[in-house]
């Protein structure tokens, strides 16, 4: 079997090694700070503070004005939907978008399955003070967001286990799905139900629900997650954002193409 991991290049340039090194640590983390970069990577901290500054430049990292720490930047979303071009659901989908967080109150996200992770492609923040903040253009586990294990639940078996070879899963926190048999016992609950959630799965005291966009063929398309600080879920509240959501993303196929 020929192994599929492209070979180092035989003349290597050390800075743009590092720089995509950090932009893959900008890919997987929500927050990434001068000094997890700089031990990431293995360089001072001032090389890692310039590196950072010159992927801010480029659009590929913002730091946050209250924590310092950097996250993922608009650019990231530009490269991601390169690959996603001719299937983007972006501009259908918005207005519906923009209706699902006014009927919630609550952060919404228009996402979609690359592999195991799933690529923020849009998002509508509430408007209120305390909110989940926007994530367009970041790259997650799937299987630690709401949206990606709806997604995931659409696949058909052999695909799924071709993602999953092994049994082991990374998390993101404390509660994050670490194993595959955990993470086919929530997608055969998410098929019976119809929507998936995630309670602080991929951040502390955040949750969200997802559901499953599918065109008017039955095919998937994408998902929408409607996200709320841990505090304001209640059984209640959870089962309106569901309706909503449901009735979003039949909206949305139904004005696919």
């Amino acid at each position: 079997m020929k192994n599929s991991v492209p070979k180092a290049p035989a003349y290597p340039i050390e800075s743009v090694d590092n720089a995509l090194k950090l932009l893959h640590l900008l890919r997987k983390q929500s927050h990434l700070r001068v000094s997890e970069a700089s031990a990431s990577i293995g360089v001072a901290r001032s090389t890692a503070h310039r590196l950072l500054a010159m992927l801010q430049h480029h659009g590929f990292a913002r730091q946050d004005p209250v924590s310092r720490a950097y996250v993922a930047g608009p650019a990231f979303l530009d490269v991601g939907l390169a690959a996603l071009r001719d299937r983007d659901i972006r501009t259908p989908a918005r207005p519906f978008l923009e209706t699902l967080s006014r009927e919630t109150g609550e952060t919404v996200h228009l996402i979609a399955l690359q592999g195991r992770e799933v690529l923020f492609l849009d998002c509508v923040e509430s408007a209120r003070t305390v909110r989940v903040g926007n994530r367009t253009g970041l790259l997650l586990p799937a299987h630690c967001t709401s949206a990606g294990k709806a997604l995931l639940a659409a696949l058909p078996p052999d695909r799924f286990r071709s993602l999953y070879p092994g049994e082991r899963l990374e998390g993101l926190t404390r509660r994050s799905i670490r194993t595959r048999a955990r993470l086919e016992r929530e997608v055969r609950l998410i098929r019976r139900r119809g929507y998936a959630t995630n309670f602080g799965e991929t951040e502390e005291d955040i949750g969200s629900v997802g559901v499953l966009i599918q065109d008017r063929q039955r095919l998937p398309r994408a998902a929408l997650s409607v996200a709320a600080p841990t505090s304001r879920l209640t059984g209640k509240t959870i089962a309106a954002m569901v309706r909503a959501a449901l009735r979003a993303a039949a909206a949305i196929g139904e004005a696919l193409p």
